[in-house]
């Protein structure tokens, strides 16, 4: 069986960018904002408007995947 979930998790994208970023030495200051946001732009196969995601549990296959949006 395949069971779709559709989670919405305010902030927690943002600040795991955030926190990766900072984290980061290779990036500067300067290129702080336009690092976080090049991240975001991939993130956006996933998460829509920063918050919502799908993931899909298979629990024949024992798997959970994210579900990119169409």
């Amino acid at each position: 069986m395949k069971i779709r979930v559709s989670l919405k998790t305010p902030d927690a994208l943002e600040y795991a960018v955030r926190t990766a970023v900072a984290r980061n030495e290779n990036v500067t200051e300067d290129e702080y904002e336009d690092e976080k946001a090049r991240i975001m732009v991939i993130a956006a196969k996933w998460f829509e408007y920063g918050e919502y995601i799908i993931v899909e549990i298979d629990t024949e296959a024992k798997t959970c995947v994210v579900i990119p949006l169409m």
